[in-house]
């Protein structure tokens, strides 16, 4: 009797911490993106022997839209980036030609950083493409965590294995993500720090994204700015608005 009754509470308790882990997913995604946001960033590409930097400005809207403008430096401003839903598109002003980008370069370095073509349009797969379990707690920069694991669903359209994500239990931020492969090998990495309030949300205001298997390489993102829930219009994620985007 005593044997079933631990029984029934553990399954009780597995069935809470899965909900959880996939409360905790999502208020964490909401947070980071609001309804609608705008950004000033500066992007840093550091490698071994040199190093780079871009800036740029960026709108979006829910999950599906977002829009960047490069405004430095001189040889990539003006140059355009859209995101819709699973499609995007490029503008190139040397040549005033809009391209939609094929899947054989959807894997490709994205302006030549340690992001893909790829991680911009699939943002939002670690809601709705995974399969969220928390696996423990664990102190990341002196703040208390949970670390969950995403197990990809069946069919779902991720190159990733599994990804581990530690976030913070008090604001909901995520403070450590790692990648791994189809062989459990890690692969990426990001890390978060310096956390800012931004317009009633408090996130990480730098993030670095290391591939762990190039020493002395990595990708910087600085915040500068960024608004949430504010007016964003609708024509801006046109691919025939591209060419209208103007840098103020």
């Amino acid at each position: 009797m005593k044997t079933t009754i631990n029984l029934i509470f553990f399954l009780i308790g597995f069935t809470l911490w899965s909900q959880n882990a996939t409360e905790i997913i999502r208020k964490s995604d909401r947070k980071i993106r609001g309804t609608s946001s705008y950004a000033e960033i500066s992007i840093q590409i550091i490698r071994p022997k040199w190093h780079r930097e871009m800036r740029l400005k960026n709108w979006s809207k829910g999950d599906d839209y977002a829009v960047s403008i490069i405004t430095y430096p001189a040889k990539e401003k003006g140059i355009v980036f859209l995101k819709r839903k699973n499609e995007m598109w490029n503008y190139m002003p040397a040549i005033k030609r809009k391209i939609k980008m094929p899947p054989s370069m959807m894997l490709q370095s994205w302006m030549g950083t340690d992001l893909t073509n790829d991680d911009l349009v699939k943002q939002s797969s670690m809601v709705k493409d995974y399969t969220q379990k928390i696996l423990g707690e664990e102190t990341i920069q002196g703040l208390k965590t949970w670390k969950i694991e995403l197990t990809p669903k069946e069919d779902a359209p991720v190159v990733w294995g599994k990804i581990w994500v530690w976030i913070d239990q008090k604001d909901y931020m995520q403070m450590k993500v790692e990648f791994y492969d189809e062989d459990g090998f890690l692969v990426n990495k990001m890390l978060s720090y310096e956390p800012k309030n931004f317009n009633g949300h408090k996130l990480p205001s730098r993030l670095e994204f290391i591939p762990v298997d190039k020493p002395g390489q990595k990708t910087v993102i600085i915040y500068k700015q960024l608004k949430f829930d504010i007016p964003v219009n609708q024509k801006l994620f046109s691919p025939n608005y591209m060419t209208r985007i103007k840098i103020k």
